[in-house]
């Protein structure tokens, strides 16, 4: 299986140009207060195996944590249960880089 990858510039400019996209933020509760990309939602990686259910499956959506590891185990566990999921590659921490 091969699993879907987009950069964060890739994301923001999908964004920036008013595409309605799907964000997942599976980093943990601290860190997700310090900011996060607008419009996600936010689910826990340990919460993902029960809260994952509750999605649409016929909607793509992108995955994000810190640094982009996380995200990639999200993504093979939402991939094994038939969803349409991409990771951003990097993270918040190349998330961060596009806005300086």
């Amino acid at each position: 299986m091969t699993l879907k990858e987009l950069t964060a510039r890739e994301v923001q400019e999908q964004l920036e140009s008013g595409k309605e996209l799907h964000i997942i933020d599976v980093r943990e509760d601290d860190e997700v207060a310090q900011g996060m990309i607008p419009g996600a939602t936010h689910i826990a990686l340990g919460n993902l195996p029960i809260e994952m259910h509750d999605l649409d499956q016929t909607t793509p959506y992108i995955l994000v944590c810190r640094s982009g590891g996380r995200s990639g185990r999200a993504q093979e566990i939402m991939a094994d249960e038939g969803f349409d999921v991409t990771n951003m590659a990097g993270g918040m921490l190349a998330w961060e880089g596009q806005t300086e």
